[in-house]
């Protein structure tokens, strides 16, 4: 019997890695329904390969995306906004959700996915960094499957013990010897450049990642290692261990995905190739393994392995990140939507790269919440993602 996919944010880098693997396996999987939100042209190629029962578009466009595929031929049910997505997410229908959706936005539908007792992909960060503790809640009461396709935290999830896996809790137990998780960084395109040539880069600069290929939110955030700031606080919920329990090394090769350090003083590590498909053909087949398409590593054309200490004064959004997390959920959230608008800023022109971390910095500082108690629920949490956005927009005005 074939799994029935749903892959939410289908018209993005990781929309298209999962649809590459979806289509070399037919007889594994259908792709059930799809969602797509500015590239609708590339959305509407994609139903006509895919064929989906279901495609989910902004409100606005669904009638007219509606009459295009049917003057197409195709009869899809097109659904609209956030309802869509989360009718898409809770679908009996839909077997797996591939959580791809950059940003806030991603958010409700992960949530309705896990509420559903749904197997989730979940490449969507800020639905951790925002909604950590309520979304692994929700997982564990309605039995819902949380599989990380970030290549990093897919590193960690293959290097820990198959107990562990399936139940996050066990790290705990001293007799898996769990020390500490190490996350791999490229280091992005500045790594070896000074601040000064940080200040003075360019947009098309700054979304030029020297080993992967990802849109440009991302490929921003890695600029300036708020990306792995992120990934450093998905970690912590993931595999419910404090920030002093994780690392991060730059490892400009990035072939090493991430490591797990042992209490015996072994490292387990997941090598390969630099390519996305990897870490989401594992989730995809888990706990079996199936072909990615993605090229082997040619481990004799390894000269070297590069391990470097992060520079945390010309990367402060990695210090940023573990301060909010020490803080607490409100904390994360308030740097999220932060980091949101200044990396849109950035990339409409109004202020410098390295203008990121400081107007991150200035929010975290200025925006005051209360601490979110065990029963807060998703309007709590998007009410302080309002606020902070709000004030954000504030300081990038005054600066522009």
């Amino acid at each position: 019997m074939t799994q029935r996919i749903a892959v939410l944010g289908a018209t993005g880098s990781i929309g298209d890695s999962t649809l590459a693997i979806l289509a070399d396996h037919p007889q594994d999987y259908t792709v059930y329904a799809l969602s797509g939100y500015q590239r609708l042209d590339k959305l509407f190629a994609l139903c006509q390969q895919f064929k989906p029962t279901r495609v989910c578009v902004p409100t606005k466009d669904v009638d007219s995306f509606a009459q295009r595929l049917s003057a197409a031929g195709l009869s899809i049910d097109v659904v609209g906004g956030k309802a869509g997505l989360i009718d898409i997410a809770t679908d009996v229908q839909t077997d797996t959700v591939v959580a791809a959706i950059v940003g806030a936005a991603g958010l409700p539908s992960t949530l309705a996915a896990a509420r559903a007792g749904k197997r989730i992909l979940l490449a969507n960060k800020e639905a951790l960094v925002m909604a950590g503790e309520v979304l692994i809640r929700a997982v564990k009461t309605h039995k819902a499957t949380l599989l990380p396709i970030d290549s990093e935290h897919n590193a960690i999830f293959q290097c820990l013990p198959a107990s562990i896996q399936q139940d996050h809790a066990q790290i705990h137990d001293v007799s898996h010897g769990v020390r500490k998780l190490w996350l791999t960084a490229s280091g992005g395109p500045f790594l070896n450049q000074t601040f000064e040539q940080m200040q003075r880069a360019s947009v098309a600069q700054a979304v030029k990642h020297p080993n992967w290929s990802m849109g440009q939110k991302i490929s921003v955030d890695s600029a300036t290692m708020m990306n792995k700031g992120l990934e450093l606080i998905e970690a912590c919920h993931l595999f419910d261990l404090p920030e002093d329990k994780i690392n991060v090394v730059m490892h400009p090769q990035s072939i090493i995905h991430s490591m797990v350090e042992y209490s015996d003083g072994s490292y387990l590590a997941q090598l390969g190739s630099p390519d996305m498909k990897t870490p989401i053909a594992h989730a995809l087949s888990y706990p079996n393994r199936i072909d990615s398409g993605s090229q082997p590593l040619d481990l004799f054309a390894l000269s070297a392995l590069e391990f470097i200490k992060p520079d945390l004064q010309k990367f402060a959004c990695l210090r940023l990140a573990r301060q909010a997390m020490q803080a607490g959920t409100q904390a994360t959230i308030v740097l999220n939507a932060a980091n949101e608008i200044a990396v849109a800023s950035f990339l409409d022109g109004q202020i410098r790269l390295t203008d990121i971390a400081d107007i991150n910095e200035r929010t975290l500082t200025q925006v005051s919440v209360s601490t979110l108690g065990r029963d807060a629920d998703i309007d709590d949490i998007l009410a302080i993602d309002t606020l902070a956005r709000r004030h954000t927009k504030m300081i990038v005005s005054k600066m522009a």
